[in-house]
């Protein structure tokens, strides 16, 4: 009746065991030999990385709205000393085109760390570990507004339809795990998706099981639908006689890859439902671990973002390939929760009800990742679609600046404490080193072990990857 061991075991409980096979074969080609890259997980696309990997896990910290650098990384006197007066240099189209005089910014800068990198008084704690942090101050992107701008940071393209970035490491990549999925965004406290809502997260033409699952970190129900009550068993059945049927199908369909991945999105679902609720029972947690990452704070905001940096710390223990951590509204009430950061007026206000949300829990992670040996093996990027002008909008806001803005990575591979590329005295145009996007992803794939031209994906006639035909890696950043 079965031709083979693997498809006895694929029709059997729901393909558990050949789960198990699977296991037990990526175990087996792990003894192998690793000369020129690193035997990766059954349901990798690659089956071997093309060089060894400096990293296995990346926490993407999302700072959707706009993070103005000149308040935040990368200081400019000179708007101190022209404050007030009008730009000595012409004003490109901006988004509101609402535009006034030279803004100084409200926030000093300090020196921190062996380094002596600057950082705004904005971020005290991720000041204490900037010595880990490789600042990139020659960020650009083509795009000026929030859903495009959010789809090129996330897939590498201005529109819908194409994959995350998450997607891409995890089909490329696979899972270490069997028990969760290979991309996990997280929220909580009200936050939402960026502008362009959860198709920023989608798997696009990528087979669907390597699409976001979003984790309200602070829900009872931590992913909807997950876990009915008092039915396991009954379910457990439910899922043996679909599996009967769906290898069946399978089979009919010549494999074809998309039933497949349906499969496997229900089979991973199930053994989701006991994975999960012990994930995110952080009562094993110690209360100096709370404390640090701010989940005892009074700071409601800071406390739900601390929760999310914690469980992407859990995550990384799991396994997981790819954490996506997302930023609360500025208010319990919801203001402006696709893009919080984005102050077209009260920069000083918002920027600071920001940046307390997620400083504290963000250094946490980075030094909790450090003291457990897995800052070496975790990439951390901290980015958001574009900067802010250095003229006002109004009388305290800033528009966006897609010439020139900055980002940050940590761990996995980057040197700590340096900063690269520069904007001009005013912080408004690239002038040094000048990056895009398709170069951050060639980077975080190639500290995973990919070189980023050869993660492709045949849709439609054409051969598509996360950096389209573009990008090069930044080598200066990297150890």
């Amino acid at each position: 009746m079965f031709g083979s061991r693997r498809q006895f075991l694929e029709t059997a409980s729901t393909g558990f065991g050949a789960a198990a096979l699977s296991a037990i074969m990526a175990s087996q080609r792990a003894t192998a030999d690793h000369q020129g890259g690193e035997t990766l997980p059954e349901d990798a696309a690659l089956k071997r990385t093309h060089f060894p990997a400096k990293a296995k896990h990346v926490i993407f910290c999302y700072m959707s709205g706009g993070v103005s650098h000149l308040d935040s990384f990368d200081p400019k006197p000179e708007l101190q000393r022209l404050h007030g007066k009008s730009m000595p240099v012409a004003i490109e189209r901006t988004q509101f085109n609402n535009n006034g005089n030279v803004m100084a910014s409200p926030f000093k800068f300090r020196q921190h760390g062996e380094s002596g990198m600057p950082v705004s008084e904005l971020f005290p704690h991720l000041a204490g570990v900037v010595d880990e942090l490789a600042v990139i101050r020659s960020m650009t992107t083509a795009v000026n507004e929030h859903a495009q701008g959010n789809f090129v940071m996330h897939s590498g393209f201005p529109f819908m339809g194409h994959p995350s970035a998450g997607a891409w490491c995890s089909y490329g990549l696979g899972c270490e795990t069997d028990d969760l999925p290979g991309f996990v965004v997280l929220q909580s406290g009200g936050a939402v998706a960026p502008h362009g809502g959860v198709s920023l997260f989608s798997s696009g033409y990528l087979p669907a099981e390597h699409q976001g699952s979003i984790l309200v970190a602070d829900a009872q129900e931590a992913i909807r639908n997950l876990r009915p009550r008092g039915v396991r068993r009954l379910q457990q059945r439910r899922l043996e006689f679909a599996s009967a049927i769906d290898s069946r199908f399978v089979s009919q369909t010549q494999h074809d890859s998309q039933v497949e991945a349906a499969i496997k999105n229900y089979e991973t679902a199930f053994r989701m439902q006991a994975s999960v609720p012990e994930l995110c029972d952080l009562s094993q947690e110690s209360l100096q671990t709370r404390q640090s990452y701010g989940l005892e704070s009074k700071d409601s905001q800071m406390a739900a973002y601390g929760r999310q940096c914690l469980l992407a710390r859990r995550l990384v223990e799991k396994g997981v390939r790819f954490i996506e951590l997302s930023c609360l509204p500025q208010t319990p009430t919801g203001n402006q929760a696709p893009n919080p950061w984005d102050q077209h007026s009260g920069l000083e206000k918002g920027h600071r009800v920001m940046s307390r949300q997620v400083d504290q829990p963000i250094a946490a992670l980075i030094k909790d990742l450090k003291d457990r040996g897995l800052l070496d093996e975790t990439l951390i990027v901290w980015a958001g679609e574009f900067g802010r002008t250095p003229f006002s909008q109004g009388s305290d806001g800033r528009d966006h600046n897609p010439f020139g803005f900055s980002v940050w990575m940590a761990g996995g591979g980057v040197k700590g404490g340096v900063a690269y590329g520069a904007t001009d005295e005013l912080g408004y145009y690239t002038v040094e080193n000048k990056l895009t996007v398709y170069d951050l992803w060639a980077t975080v794939l190639h500290l995973l072990g990919v070189d980023h031209t050869k993660l492709t994906y045949r849709y439609s006639g054409r051969d598509f990857r996360l950096t389209d035909v573009h990008g090069e890696v930044i080598s200066p950043v990297l150890v």
